[in-house]
């Protein structure tokens, strides 16, 4: 198959935790052929949907993982695939670039589907399951938000559209920060804050649970760095090796049969305790370390179900 990776620069990927990376050489070694482009060369020309970017061969040498061919103009449309790989956030140029992918799919599979990339939007999905989730506010409005710290007291304040644990603040009872960090938010963005009641148990890790077509293939968890609140491992958080307890397989036969319908084939989801936080279908990651932790290939698991999509 004639595969594309819709992303940002491959050039500077860690072939050690990156997910993008490791589908492509998993591509390549299934014999499929690889292009790379980033999302600012995708475009719309007069009823065509076209790409700048590179052919590209990928090997495991950090620095000189991707070799690249010169740079050409491609028809999406010729492609069988194509990835919607980089990373947010979720702005209008991440949106638009889901228009214009969309407009692909009477010739081309886009994995993951981009008109439910759309309209899922990882802390928005959760609020589709209310039962499985921390309690939450969605707000813009300062007395909203301090209403809901009134009423919890320790909460986590993070941008709506935001990745990988930047801008995310604990405010504790004691915290005197609110107004200032509205104030800073509110002068960058017009978009709302996310707040949720801070869950304790994140001390012992904040678990990535892999779904592929809606079915859990496994977790990692993620603990934080010492002093830190945030997991994320791009602000030092630590992967273990960890099973799937009973509540993440409820918390999976309960939003995985939406995603299958919904065309988000290789989704991350992240379970603090017994809460769902967070439906990640832009870009998510932990394909590496879950093969690493379990010794099982999650990415043939990927190619397997989009091969079979296809034939």
């Amino acid at each position: 198959m004639k595969i594309a990776f819709q992303m940002d620069p491959i050039g500077d990927v860690n072939i050690n935790a990156d997910s993008s990376f490791r589908l492509a050489e998993e591509a390549q070694a299934r014999g499929h052929t690889l292009f790379f482009y980033t999302p600012d060369h995708l475009a719309y020309q007069e009823g065509v949907i076209t790409a700048r970017g590179h052919d590209f061969t990928v090997q495991r040498v950090q620095g000189d993982h991707a070799q690249l061919g010169p740079e050409r103009e491609v028809n999406l449309a010729d492609f069988d695939v194509v990835w919607l790989r980089q990373d947010p956030p979720f702005d209008m140029n991440y949106i638009t670039s889901t228009h214009l992918l969309d407009r692909l799919k009477t010739t081309t599979l886009v994995v993951n589907d981009p008109f439910w990339v759309r309209n899922f939007p990882e802390k928005l999905l959760v609020l589709d399951f209310p039962e499985l989730t921390p309690p939450t506010t969605i707000a813009r409005d300062l007395a909203t938000i301090k209403a809901f710290k009134a009423k919890h007291g320790d909460v986590i304040l993070k941008p709506l559209y935001g990745n990988g644990g930047a801008g995310v603040f604990r405010l504790d009872a004691n915290d005197r920060n609110l107004s200032s960090l509205h104030e800073l938010f509110t002068s960058f963005s017009r978009e709302p804050l996310i707040v949720q009641k801070f869950l304790p148990a994140v001390s012992k890790g904040d678990k990535r649970v892999i779904l592929v077509d809606g079915e859990a293939v496994g977790a990692i968890n993620r603990v934080p760095a010492e002093g830190e609140t945030r997991s994320n491992m791009h602000v030092g958080g630590r992967p273990e090796k960890v099973g799937l307890t009973s509540r993440d397989q409820e918390i999976c036969a309960a939003i995985g049969p939406l995603l299958k319908e919904r065309g988000q084939v290789f989704v991350g989801i992240d379970v603090i305790g017994d809460y769902l936080t967070e439906i990640n279908v832009t870009s998510p990651t932990g394909i590496q370390e879950l093969e690493r932790f379990d010794g099982v290939n999650i990415a043939e698991r990927i190619w397997l179900s989009i091969e079979a999509k296809l034939n």
